[in-house]
This record gives C-alpha cells, sequence and structure tokens, in this order.
C-alpha cells in the first residue's frame, strides 16, 4: 500500500473524507428514497476506521443528465479516520448491495447511490476510485450539501473554493427537503 492512499484522521480539515449519498427508487424493503439515505448514514458510520462527523440537509434534484426518472434525494457525509480508497469503495459498494442496487448501465435510476467526493488533499487518477469524484464540480447536487459539511472545502485538483463551483452550476434545480 502507497502510504499516500491513506486519509490520516487527526480531526484536521485536510483528513475529511467527502461521500455523496443519493436515491432515486425505493429500497428492495420498500422504504423510500429518503428514508434509505438516513439508512445509509447509519451503515456508513458501521465502516471500522471511519466515523460519520456531519450529515447535510437532505434536497431533491433532477437527474443529471436529464432522463425522465424520478428526482434524487440528495445529501453528503462529512467522515473522520483511517482508510484507504479502495478500502472504502468496497465498503460503500457493499452497502449499495445491500439497499438492493444492481449496477446495469451508466446513470440508471438507483435505490443507493454513494460516491466518494474527496479525501482530504488526495489526488489520484487511478486505480479506482479516481479522487475527488471527476465530475463533483459540475453537480449542484454534490456541491449544495457539500457546502452544509464543508464550507471551506476547495478542489484538490483546481484550488477553487465551494462559493465559486456553486456559482458555475447555478442553473440546476436543487431543493432543500424540510427538516
Amino acid at each position: 500500500m502507497d502510504t499516500h492512499d491513506t486519509v490520516p484522521g487527526s480531526g484536521g480539515h485536510s483528513a475529511d473524507i467527502l461521500v455523496a449519498v443519493g436515491a432515486n427508487l425505493p429500497r428492495h424493503t420498500g422504504e423510500g428514497p429518503l428514508q434509505t439515505c438516513h439508512w445509509a448514514v447509519a451503515e456508513i458510520g458501521r465502516i471500522d476506521t471511519i466515523r460519520v462527523e456531519a450529515v447535510s440537509h437532505w434536497y431533491e434534484s433532477a437527474p443529471v443528465p436529464p432522463s425522465g426518472q424520478p428526482p434524487y434525494v440528495n445529501g453528503m457525509v462529512r467522515l473522520g479516520g483511517d482508510i484507504t480508497p479502495q478500502a472504502l469503495l468496497s465498503a460503500l459498494q457493499a452497502i449499495e448491495a445491500r439497499a438492493g442496487r444492481v449496477r446495469t448501465i451508466a446513470n440508471a435510476a438507483r435505490p443507493l447511490d454513494l460516491d466518494i467526493i474527496a479525501m482530504g488533499d488526495l489526488v489520484r487518477a487511478a486505480p479506482d476510485p479516481i479522487v475527488p469524484h471527476p465530475r463533483a464540480c459540475l453537480r449542484a447536487f454534490v456541491l449544495r450539501p457539500l457546502r452544509d459539511v464543508a464550507p471551506h472545502w476547495r478542489d484538490p485538483v483546481s484550488g477553487e473554493g465551494i462559493e465559486a463551483l456553486l456559482a458555475r452550476v447555478a442553473d440546476q434545480a436543487i431543493t432543500r427537503l424540510p427538516g
């Protein structure tokens, strides 16, 4: 293991692990997308060596790209702790599978989608997962909840702050859910 692939959880902002949570289909148990997202946060909290430090508000947004699918419920979880990108990806995919996700075509409707958005200042193009997420800065449904849990976050690739990135996606419809 390359030591650069482990994000130390010293509690500093540079070690924040950001995971996007989304859903637009009922889970196999019949729970709707919002309930599934809450369930997923609890499951993420059970991953060894990491802890949930903050959870964003929940938002509703249209699918990107537009597809005629039901709207998504989206949020963001900020984690702390020590985990490799591969171990985190594996754990998140296991949670998706327990929610009933079956990988078919890209951008298909799904009962749960968990994406690693960033792991501190880590930048890596390969192997999977790519960090930071290559399309995160292009999506309001990622950036709005990210601002809730990490308002001073800067894209490790461009160095741009969250407000500048949000200004570029202001035309994407997203609504904060009550509660």
